[in-house]
């Protein structure tokens, strides 16, 4: 067992104070979006065994087989397929859609092979994984996730009455799902220079003023979006997605091609080991309209909120389709818990105080503390009576 240092990332659109309390330590003024614990090369999480620290990535690399398990190596490779993090939203972040494992390869492929940098702001694949992810509520958390039906979509549009959206509208109307869906979305993000400035601003306004009456609060959501992004066409692309509020432990998994945004809220979020991200709004970062347009999935239907399913041993699992994580939660009671060792784990502990015990090692976990638990056949046995614990691993075959 290790416990893992981990780093934070400031990204700007995040809370001052989420993340701090949720640590314990005092907040530094700025923005502090993301905690990431895991072997991403990105912000490898740190350990240390006796020697110094080491981050965790260079720790899996040199022994593979002894930290991820051999079946999760000839499974998924010699690396962690996972990448755990607490999220903390003040403002919303991009609408995004990430590709499929197969259009990750081919992107992946077509841009090394013209020699467009792994950095460059403009490349749209940074590797050739899928990006499927999981997000757990810690707070109440708002969002977007898919696509309205054309009809659902073209009804919110007719009522903020702005006539800059008529031609989205009858598109809507008029076409088959599929056709109707992608052109409103190329529409959408077509409205760039004077005169789709004036409609994005006029939506704006619209969804600012109907929002104080409007009983389900999309549109105070809408309208928060605005405020954050003055003058941005995603304003009119958000306008098709599904809104949706999750409570604490609620949870949305977000597939392939599935366009999505987080509004605000703080959340645990988990998802395969990847950087691949198609943007179409709510950032000044690269949006590659064509591009975006291949990999997104254009079908209705409102988003699963998903809740936990009960295990005989208080696991709360969050069931998902794929197999490279697997999250679950627990809330301790008297009983103590074990935990197999026959895969790579990660725990982080939200609350109260648990002690691990695996192999005559002890650990104890504080709130807002984690730790690595590698693959070596030790079972892992938690106490800790009222301490809420977040498990992280992978299903294998």
């Amino acid at each position: 067992m290790d416990r893992l240092d981990n780093t934070v990332r400031d990204y700007a659109w995040g809370s001052a104070t989420a993340i701090p309390e949720l640590l314990g330590r005092p907040a530094p003024g700025g923005p502090q979006a993301e905690l990431w614990m895991g072997a991403h090369p990105g912000a490898p999480s740190v350990v240390d065994r006796g020697n110094g620290p080491v981050p965790l990535d260079r720790v899996i690399a040199a022994d593979p087989t002894a930290e991820l398990g051999a079946a999760a190596v000839e499974q998924f490779g010699p690396t962690l397929p996972f990448l755990l993090k607490v999220l903390a939203a003040a403002v919303p972040l991009s609408i995004q859609a990430h590709p499929t494992r197969a259009e990750a390869v081919a992107g992946y492929a077509d841009e090394e092979q013209r020699g467009i940098s792994v950095d460059a702001s403009h490349r749209n694949y940074r590797d050739d994984n899928h990006k499927p992810e999981l997000v757990c509520a810690l707070s109440e958390f708002e969002g977007l996730c898919g696509f309205r039906t054309p009809a659902g979509a073209a009804d919110l549009m007719a009522s903020l009455d702005v006539p800059g959206l008529d031609p989205l509208i009858d598109l809507l109307r008029t076409e088959p799902e599929p056709e109707a869906l992608s052109g409103a979305l190329a529409e959408a993000l077509a409205l760039t220079g004077e005169q789709g400035r004036a409609t994005v601003d006029a939506v704006a306004r619209a969804v600012t003023a109907s929002a104080p009456s409007d009983p389900t609060g999309e549109l105070a959501g809408y309208a928060f979006a605005a405020a954050e992004h003055p003058g941005d066409p995603g304003l009119v692309a958000a306008l098709l997605l599904n809104y949706v509020r999750l409570q604490p432990g609620e949870a949305l998994y977000l597939g392939a091609g599935v366009p999505h945004a987080y509004l605000r809220g703080t959340g645990v979020e988990i998802m395969a080991n990847s950087d691949n991200v198609l943007r179409c709004g709510f950032t000044p970062k690269h949006v590659d309209v064509p591009e975006l347009l291949k990999v997104v999935a254009f079908r209705s239907g409102r988003p699963e909120i998903m809740r936990p399913e009960p295990d005989a041993d208080g696991e709360l699992l969050y069931p998902v389709p794929i197999d490279e994580f697997r999250l679950s939660r627990y809330h301790l009671a008297e009983r103590p818990v074990v935990l197999p060792g026959d895969a790579p784990q990660i725990l982080f502990c939200t609350g109260g105080t648990v002690e691990l015990t695996s192999d005559g090692q002890e650990l104890t976990l504080r709130q807002g503390e984690s730790a690595f638990l590698p693959a070596n056949g030790a079972k892992t046995v938690l106490t800790g009576a009222g301490a809420h614990v977040f498990r992280s691993t992978v299903t294998l075959a």
